[in-house]
């Protein structure tokens, strides 16, 4: 595999230099609809959804501790965006709370969804709408879009 020259990579994906106070060199990111939003500022972000989430699923955050097999005070730090949160705890999050990973990071990073606040939304709603479909329902669609798409190789995956 050819090695690809670092600036046409970047153009390619749209990054621009930006600095985080935790990280001494400069590091490349994509800007959302607003700008760069900061490391900090996703954090925040995916705060608020983790407590939004267990508010509409009717638990204290010692209950959902307990599913979590962790202590109130420290499901208490990713709340507080005090502390991070790794892909396996989002996984044992999306399993207890039942909602899609797609969506937490929607949250944070709405713009990996779509060009314009209203295509990453309707992006979204899509998702969640695929997600609880029937099986043989999304047999059909994907039949469909990978025709519609010319991709037509995912559907004979499934056959």
């Amino acid at each position: 595999m050819a090695v690809k020259e670092l600036g046409g990579f970047r153009a390619e994906r749209g990054l621009v230099e930006t600095s985080e106070p935790e990280f001494e060199r400069p590091l490349w990111r994509k800007p959302g609809f607003d700008g760069v939003v900061s490391l900090d500022g996703m954090d925040r972000a995916l705060s608020e959804f983790l407590a939004r989430v267990r508010r509409e699923a009717g638990l204290t955050r010692e209950q959902l501790a307990e599913l979590l097999g962790i202590s109130g005070q420290v499901y208490g730090r990713y709340e507080r965006a005090d502390s991070k949160l790794n892909v396996t705890r989002l996984v044992h999050l999306c399993e207890i709370l039942g909602f899609e990973p797609t969506e937490m990071i929607y949250a944070a990073a709405p713009h990996l969804f779509g060009d314009t606040p209203k295509a990453a939304r309707d992006r979204l709603d899509l998702l969640r709408l695929v997600s609880r479909m029937r099986p043989e329902a999304v047999e059909s669609l994907l039949l469909l879009v990978s025709e519609l798409s010319g991709e037509s190789g995912y559907a004979a995956r499934n056959t």
